[in-house]
């Protein structure tokens, strides 16, 4: 096991905020855990289970002792009458991941393509996109206990899925993970680490259709019926024109959670807005469409030093690149943004946004 010391997190984060660990540990396998549990300087400190960084904000040094998920593997685990169960590591690239599957023929997480991050953050956020959400393909995972170093499973119920939620959100009111039970875990957050994830990929598969933007795909293509390929290449190139490549442009993705309100309070905003971009959802609440509203109080473009809101899509944060402190962005600068766009919204729609990253 090898400890390292003021590491820079400006490659492990997407945003490329300048920031340092004091203490990391890769870990790539089980037993790199266990050894870090096993050393009792190690597991008396507090911890931050790092991915792939590409839903954080960094405000500051670590103090944490930083866990970089490294676990590889992929592998088709075995198939049932009506899915393949395929798992991956958790510290493999879930687009890359994604591309796999297609490539050996089990459709279905083509929707979710190029969504940055690691497999193993994927079910901590229920990630979703264009009509599919982890959730609808997840089967189980394993994790292992930080505390303990029991390795324990836990399906869909139990991992207590919402939009842009789950349980490893949410801080444990208790001691003992209730593990490779009928119970639903208690809260996991700084509590658990996730090892393996397994998806259950439909056999009969169908597309999931019915976004704008799919629709305009198909319709250019000429094409009806599009294979889960066809889906991907659409989803890559759609997201491409949107969002800024990290490599490029330091972000988060979609900074804000698009907001879940009632029919009335809907209807209150299209009286006053009649042009506002929502979606009525199954259980009669309405969700509206975070970046129009963030458009719409004139914060496309704009910036608060470094940090600024991107020219093609309101919904995301940006890091504008070095500036004359040759840094760049700080995240001081990234959430005064934010919390300014909070207000704005707030102050004209009466909704507060909700950020997307985890800010630390």
């Amino acid at each position: 096991m090898l400890v390292e010391k003021n590491v820079p997190l400006q490659p492990f984060n997407t945003f490329h905020i300048v920031a340092k660990a004091q203490t990391l540990v890769r870990i790539a396998s089980e037993q790199d855990l266990l050894n870090v549990l096993a050393d009792p300087l190690l597991a008396a400190m507090p911890k931050f289970v790092l991915g792939g960084g590409s839903n954080i904000v960094l405000t500051g040094d670590v103090k944490p002792l930083v866990l970089k998920v490294e676990i590889a593997g992929r592998r088709l685990l075995h198939s049932t009458e009506r899915h393949h169960i395929v798992e991956a590591g958790a510290g493999e690239g879930w687009h890359g991941f994604v591309a796999w599957t297609l490539e050996r023929g089990y459709a279905g997480l083509e929707n979710m393509a190029l969504i940055p991050g690691t497999v193993g953050a994927s079910p901590v956020q229920n990630v979703g996109a264009y009509g599919v959400e982890l959730q609808d393909r997840f089967d189980s995972l394993d994790a292992m206990d930080m505390q303990t170093g029991a390795v324990f499973t836990l399906n869909a119920a139990q991992c207590a899925f919402g939009y842009r939620d789950s349980v490893f959100k949410h801080a444990s009111s208790g001691t003992h993970i209730p593990a490779n039970t009928g119970h639903q875990a208690v809260g996991l957050k700084n509590r658990a680490l996730i090892l393996r994830v397994r998806f259950a990929l439909p056999k009969q598969w169908k597309p999931v259709l019915g976004y704008a933007d799919i629709e305009k795909k198909m319709a250019a293509d000429g094409v009806s019926e599009p294979t889960a390929q066809q889906i991907f290449d659409w989803v890559c190139a759609i997201r491409r024109a949107k969002l800024p490549d990290p490599d490029v442009i330091g972000n988060a993705g979609s900074f804000f959670k698009n907001p879940t309100v009632s029919t009335e309070q809907c209807a209150d905003i299209i009286a006053r807005d009649p042009k506002v971009v929502h979606y009525r959802l199954a259980d009669g609440s309405v969700k509206l469409a975070a970046g129009w509203l963030i458009d719409s109080c004139g914060w496309r473009g704009k910036s608060v030093g470094q940090a600024g809101v991107y020219e093609k899509q309101a919904l995301v944060l940006v890091n504008r690149g070095v500036g004359s402190n040759g840094q760049g962005a700080t995240g001081g600068e990234v959430m005064t943004l934010a919390r300014a766009i909070q207000t704005s919204v707030y102050e004209r729609f009466g909704i507060l946004l909700e950020p997307e990253p985890a800010v630390l």
